[in-house]
Parts: C-alpha cells; sequence; structure tokens
C-alpha cells in the first residue's frame, strides 16, 4: 500500500508535511497548487510551495515531495513544469480537481473535467518536456456536474502519458460532501492501465478496506483524514490494530510542536490562524477537540490560544 499526503490549498504546506512524515506511514507528498497563467515563473515561487527542493526535493523524513501545477495552457505548464525539475522537483502532479470557484472561473482545476481533450493535450505537452526519469501524475474529480465523462477523464490523462492518476470520488459540483463514489473509481481504473490512487472519504481502518473493495484501489491519498486522525496513516498499515492517538497526545506530539515551527518559520499570527485550522480539523476525531475549539476559537494571540488549549 502507497498512502500519498494530499496537497490542500492553505493547510497543508510545506511545517505540516514535515510534522506528518516525521512519524512514518506516508509515502509522497504534494506541494499546495502553485498557479500557472502565461508566463514562466521565478524561482522562488517554486521555492516558496516547495522549500524541501533545497534539499533533494524530500522532507527531512526522507519522504519524496511533488510539485503540483494549476493551469489551462499547455505550452506554460510544459515550460514551467520543465523548471520545477531543473530545481530538483521529484515529480510534478497536475491539477485537474480543484473545485474552486474563482480557480474555476479563471479556467483552472476542475473546469478541465468538462473537456478532456484538454487534459489530455496538458498532460502530453508536460510529459513530452519533462524528463522521462521524473513522473508526471494528474489529479482529478469524477466530473464536473456529472459523472459522464469520467471513463474519458482517466483515459485522456493516461494518454497523455501520466504515470499515476489519482481520483477523488465526488465530482467538483458535489464539493466535498458526503458520499464518496468509490465506486465510480473502478470504472475509471478498469479503463485504463496506469496505477489509479483513491482520494475522499477514508476516515478509518474500516473506510480503507470498503474503499479497496469498491474501487479495486489499494494505494490512497489523504488530506483532511490525516489531519482530523494525525497517526491514521500508521493505523492503515499497521498489522496489529492500532488506536488513535489519545487527545494530551495530539497536543504533545502534534499540535503544539506545530504552532512552535510556524511562529518559528513564519510568525505567531500564522501560528495562530494555522493552529484554529487544525483544530477544527481535529474535532471530527476527538470530543476533547470540539471543547478545546469552543474555548480557543476567539483567541487574539498565539500566547491566549495556547493557554486555552490547556485548559
Amino acid at each position: 500500500m502507497i498512502i500519498a499526503l494530499a496537497p490542500m490549498e492553505g493547510v497543508i504546506d510545506s511545517i505540516l508535511r514535515e510534522l506528518l512524515t516525521k512519524e512514518g506511514g506516508i509515502d509522497q507528498c504534494t506541494t499546495e497548487f502553485i498557479r500557472v497563467t502565461d508566463r514562466p515563473l521565478p524561482d522562488h515561487i517554486f521555492l516558496r510551495y516547495c522549500p524541501e527542493l533545497r534539499h533533494g526535493g524530500r522532507t527531512k523524513s526522507g519522504v519524496p515531495v511533488y510539485v503540483q501545477l494549476l493551469g489551462s495552457r499547455p505550452e506554460f505548464l510544459a515550460l514551467n513544469a520543465a523548471r520545477a525539475a531543473e530545481l530538483g522537483a521529484l515529480g510534478i502532479d497536475l491539477n485537474f480537481g480543484c473545485p474552486a470557484k474563482t480557480v474555476n472561473r479563471h479556467d483552472g482545476g476542475a473546469t478541465l473535467l468538462k473537456d478532456p481533450p484538454r487534459i489530455f493535450n496538458i498532460v502530453s505537452a508536460v510529459r513530452q518536456i519533462v524528463p522521462a526519469s521524473i513522473p508526471v501524475t494528474a489529479k482529478v474529480r469524477l466530473g464536473f456536474a456529472d459523472q459522464s465523462l469520467s471513463v474519458e477523464i482517466a483515459q485522456a490523462a493516461a494518454d497523455g502519458g501520466a504515470s499515476v492518476l489519482t481520483v477523488h470520488a465526488r465530482t467538483r459540483n458535489e464539493g466535498y460532501e458526503p458520499p464518496a463514489h468509490w465506486e465510480a473509481i473502478a470504472r475509471m481504473r478498469s479503463a485504463i492501465r496506469i496505477p489509479v490512487v483513491a482520494n475522499g472519504d477514508i476516515w478509518s481502518p474500516a473506510d480503507y478496506l470498503e474503499c479497496q473493495r469498491q474501487s479495486g484501489c489499494r494505494d490512497i491519498a489523504l488530506g483532511r483524514p490525516v489531519l482530523a486522525c494525525p497517526n491514521l496513516p500508521l493505523m492503515l498499515k499497521s498489522v496489529s490494530p492500532l488506536a488513535p492517538l489519545r487527545w494530551d497526545q495530539v497536543l504533545a506530539e502534534w499540535l503544539n510542536p506545530f504552532l512552535h515551527s510556524c511562529a518559528q518559520q513564519v510568525s505567531d499570527a500564522f501560528a495562530l490562524a494555522r493552529g484554529k485550522q487544525w483544530l477544527r480539523q481535529l474535532t471530527r476525531q476527538y470530543p476533547e477537540a470540539v471543547d478545546a475549539f469552543a474555548r480557543a476559537r476567539s483567541a487574539s494571540t498565539l500566547v491566549d490560544f495556547t493557554s486555552r488549549l490547556a485548559d
């Protein structure tokens, strides 16, 4: 089983990637998307989204980090993919799944699911220019408004030269609302000959087994679930049943170190905002987080926030 850490814009940055990969269980990460329009991007943009490029393209724990690009113009996506590869990216991921209205209005992300030939053209252009030793992967959804083009979407990515296809098991219009349609991934998987990674609503070992049964996928990508239960990757890979971390462990080993790193590397204000963000995700798994979020959500300083967490 391969477990990838799915990118989440404005959530999973290099600080969180480092913390989440340190404990093991995660095999690959992808950056937040880098928006490509009609020009080559300066190197500092790639390094801002993927500072791991300064260290061989891996987290300190040795987990490879792929650079994700989002856009609609094949020539400029190819040009920027080539530059990312020159800077040391270990893989290039192409985002055809972002459901954000602002992104879609500007002809990016999931809007391309309406026209599979455009997906083919983008993947093909990037694959042709990026060295063969560097994987080019694609992230898609089941479709835009419905699933009618799901097979064509998968075939477009595979025929364009993608080495792996990650499928979020919802349409763009479904956003993140349950349920995830794992059975639909199976139809896409049967139409292509490249590995398919399942994504969406895998919150527990039981969910993983059911997703595997319905989709046929052994490999998965986790986003929100790993924020709600930080040791979920290890739980999924453990031979014997492994319980979620206790709340005191989450605070001591995950949330507090994360706040410290954010404050040290960026600012107290950044740490406060990201701390509230992660605490909200933890409320799905931990009743204690519900109480902590109620206490701490109105904190205006990092010191106040951490003191309310300890109450």
